[in-house]
């Protein structure tokens, strides 16, 4: 097999009667690597939006936007667990099973649906600021002279 095509080489070669086809593709294992590699990241978002609830919670009610802040990040939050379990599900059922094949489409189209509206929150997240950098951070947290 020719490590680059992933092909058989003597497939390959004029005048063979019964060239032998590479063996199928299991589904069931690429489908578990791809929600693996997807909880992984929704671990570290999870961990980032909780990051950033510690820090709008310790500036506290009087800071600009709190309300709005723990809000969506509490939804955004809670949108991960339920896309986490979500993915815990798909990654159990066996692809290669044709009757469970359609289930297995909704649920990772329910997931595809929720990943987007959780980057969609974390973009509002990050447009309101959740914790204060660089200049304004510098500014605000000296003493006046």
């Amino acid at each position: 097999m020719s490590p680059r095509t992933g092909v058989f080489t003597q497939d390959l070669k004029p005048g063979n009667a019964s060239p032998r086809r590479s063996p199928p593709i299991n589904l069931n294992h690429y489908a578990t690597k791809k929600s693996v590699a997807e909880s992984m990241l929704d671990v570290a978002l999870f961990v980032s939006n909780a990051t950033q609830l510690k820090a709008v919670l310790e500036q506290g009610p009087s800071s600009h936007h709190y309300t709005t802040l723990v809000t969506l990040i509490s939804m955004s939050l809670l949108l991960q667990v339920v896309i986490g379990i979500l993915l815990m599900v798909i990654a159990r059922l066996n692809l290669n099973e044709v009757e469970k094949q359609w289930r297995l489409n909704q649920l990772n189209n329910a997931a595809t649906a929720l990943v987007f509206i959780t980057v969609v929150i974390n973009v509002f997240i990050t447009a309101f600021g959740a914790h204060k950098t660089g200049f304004l951070a510098a500014r605000t947290s000296r003493t006046p002279l």
